[in-house]
């Protein structure tokens, strides 16, 4: 279960199409990515970007009344699919050491078939280049990864996650909830 999340959109007169007034909001969990809608308390107007807590404990939660559930990507507003992207960024790179982490520990899916190679726009040169790379020693930082091995890692994982949660087809699910 999700304990923060990020506000993707803020409806103010609810979901549209709905039969419901109350304002709404759309989110994306901090830890395994999952979009939610929420539903904030009275007199509460969030915006895109900001981190709000979402937990079993009422007494912390101070913007959102309750979580009304999962949705699916295509339930979000054009609005919160524009700002998914940059949001999840942003996720990423506030969460740099559990993604460094992938780097140096992920593992092959098949015998031909590398976890890396999951990653939009890394091919198997660049994944033996990191594999090479973390062989010397772990990587520390996002900074030490693009300096050893020329990529902009936070910009990979983010495309990744943000396929993992666009594209119900994904057979493989690294940081998104299925």
């Amino acid at each position: 279960m999700e304990e923060f999340a990020y506000i993707l959109d803020y409806l103010s007169r609810g979901r549209p199409g709905g039969c419901s007034q109350e304002p709404t909001a759309y989110a994306v969990g901090e830890g395994m990515f999952t979009l939610l809608e929420l539903i904030p308390k009275a007199n509460v107007r969030s915006e895109p970007g900001e981190r709000v807590y979402i937990g079993k404990n009422m007494t912390q939660r101070k913007r959102i009344a309750r979580v009304r559930g999962r949705v699916g990507y295509e339930a979000l507003t054009a609005a919160a699919q524009r700002e998914l992207p940059a949001v999840l960024l942003d996720l990423v790179e506030r969460n740099e050491p559990r993604f460094v982490q992938f780097f140096n520990e992920s593992a092959p899916i098949t015998t031909r078939f590398h976890a890396l190679e999951l990653l939009p726009g890394l091919g198997k040169k660049t994944m033996w280049s990191i594999l090479a790379e973390r062989r010397k020693g772990a990587f520390g930082s996002f900074a030490d990864l693009a300096e050893r091995v020329g990529i902009n890692p936070s910009k990979l994982i983010a495309r990744r996650a943000e396929l993992e949660i666009s594209d119900p087809t994904q057979k493989y699910h690294l940081f998104a909830q299925p």
